[in-house]
């Protein structure tokens, strides 16, 4: 109802004064046929420097001083920023502007009273919207609203990262992270252990939740939140992650995102990987097409690997795929997670 549909209905309300000196902004500046004369940004670090071509201001009266002729505004915040998006747009309207508002920054549909604003001082008020009707159109169903809610973080943890990965669903990624984790307190560790699964709910880990049931842009920040609250409550000496899916597994693409989002958000120091041989029910391409396709995501190494051995031959065991891999492997569920540990530990230099 309040969404923009192509750049044409853009370009009719041109020029515009953007809020928002990032990404969005940026992007926005660059639409074809979109006038541009000023930029406004809260952060006070931006202010008065250059950006897309235009001294960034730092409120809207002092931006409408050197662009007069401005007609409209356009707010381009993060998702966090609807208190200062909400006061842009009440300031724009009642100085006669039209606003257009990224839904990440203020969902019209959700003040409506913004909309009776902009009416009653004859002004229009769209917004950019994640056009979910498309999503709809496609296949055939789609949630009402964005689920993209979390803020973004920026987080550097104080203790080393260790994310468990795998080359397939229900490999061992739960148990080796609870293993290493046991191995961390047999030796006098504070260990902090983030279950990234409904089902982690385990001693020792920490804590869990369902990275699943978030937007694969949420995930990356939820896991970082998840570290940093882990250090706050803590003060753990090393910390470990679990995993969910594969980045490579075959036959089941949906949750490989899902992987890729939990790793970007660990930003691991080390990485382990579990592998489960003649998996009963899934299609894992391998151990190396999985280390290869961490270490490409993340700039990290994968140390170690750990072996599921519930479906394997009777002669296999983790000596041979520590000869063909050139890495620590073990069979955590029966023998514990210590050598994995010292990998760890080896090549951190601890």
């Amino acid at each position: 109802m309040y969404s923009i549909k192509s750049v044409k209905e853009i370009q009719d309300l041109n020029p515009f004064i953007v809020v928002g000196c990032g990404g969005g902004g940026e992007k926005f500046s660059n639409l074809e046929g979109v006038e541009t004369v000023g930029f406004i940004d809260d952060n006070v670090k931006k202010q008065g420097k250059e950006f897309c071509g235009y001294i960034v201001a730092g409120s809207l009266d002092e931006s409408l001083k050197h662009a007069k002729n401005a007609k409209s505004l356009v707010i381009m915040l993060p998702i966090g920023a609807e208190g200062s998006a909400l006061k842009y747009a009440v300031q724009a309207i009642d100085a006669g502007l039209n606003v257009i508002t990224s839904f990440r920054s203020l969902s019209i549909t959700e003040n409506i009273s913004l909309k009776k604003f902009a009416d009653a001082k004859g002004v229009v008020i769209k917004d950019i919207g994640p056009r979910l009707d498309v999503v709809k159109t496609i296949a055939g169903v789609a949630p009402k609203k964005s689920c993209e809610v979390l803020p973004k973080i920026s987080y550097e943890s104080k203790a080393p990262v260790i994310f468990v990965g795998g080359t397939s669903q229900e490999c061992g990624k739960r148990t080796t992270t609870k293993k290493l984790g046991i191995a961390s307190m047999k030796r006098g560790l504070t260990p902090a252990i983030i279950s990234t699964d409904e089902m982690g709910l385990e001693e020792p880990t920490d804590f869990n939740f369902r990275a699943g049931s978030l937007s694969a842009m949420d995930v990356p920040a939820a896991v970082l939140s998840a570290i940093k609250y882990a250090e706050e409550t803590k003060q753990p000496d090393i910390i470990f992650i679990e995993g969910q899916s594969s980045l490579t597994e075959k036959g089941n693409p949906h949750p490989r995102g899902l992987s890729a989002a939990i790793l970007i958000g660990a930003a691991p120091d080390a990485v382990i990987v579990g592998h489960r041989p003649n998996h009963p029910y899934r299609e894992p391409r391998g151990i190396e097409e999985e280390i290869r396709a961490i270490e490409a995501v993340e700039p990290t190494k994968v140390v170690g690997l750990s072996i599921n051995l519930k479906n394997a031959d009777l002669d296999l065991c983790p000596e041979f795929f520590e000869s063909k891999y050139n890495l620590p492997a073990e069979d955590v569920y029966n023998n514990g997670a210590d050598k994995l540990l010292d990998a760890i530990f080896e090549y951190l230099g601890e």
